[in-house]
């Protein structure tokens, strides 16, 4: 069996394909994105997890080999994502943001950092990359 080569895991991509972890609500909102590093390129054997106490909701997809994820969540005013990809000693959390979220923590924020936790707009769901480092990187919060 292959695994991917990580720092942390290593994350047997057989388990995550075998279960529905990344759809929390039949009639949810889909959401996609990419993971991807400070170049730019997609990491394809890392993990991203979701959490929201409001919506009593969690989640886990791997990414495919082209750095994709998709979760399919009910409306929450945010969800605490937790991203694990090789090179990671510990996971990087961030936040996924609905567009028309009202929230203190992303009010914070100038408008360039609050643009990478907001997901936009994607046919017939969102969209939320998430970028481990360089241009437009996205905002991560202390553990």
């Amino acid at each position: 069996m292959t695994t991917p080569s990580q720092t942390v895991g290593p994350f047997y991509s057989i388990g995550l394909c075998r279960r529905t972890d990344n759809v929390l609500a039949a009639d949810g909102v889909r959401v996609s994105g990419m993971l991807l590093d400070g170049a730019g390129e997609p990491i394809p054997d890392g993990l991203i997890e979701v959490w929201s106490a409001t919506a009593r909701a969690w989640g886990r997809c791997g990414t495919h080999p082209d750095g994709r994820f998709e979760f399919v969540l009910p409306k929450a005013p945010h969800y605490d994502v937790y991203v694990f990809a090789r090179g990671l000693l510990r996971h990087q959390l961030t936040r996924l943001y609905f567009p028309d979220a009202a929230d203190p923590v992303l009010a914070s924020l100038a408008p360039e950092d609050r643009a990478t936790l907001v997901a936009q707009p994607d046919g017939d769901g969102l969209r939320f990359d998430i970028r481990m480092q360089g241009e437009r990187q996205t905002v991560f919060f202390a553990t």
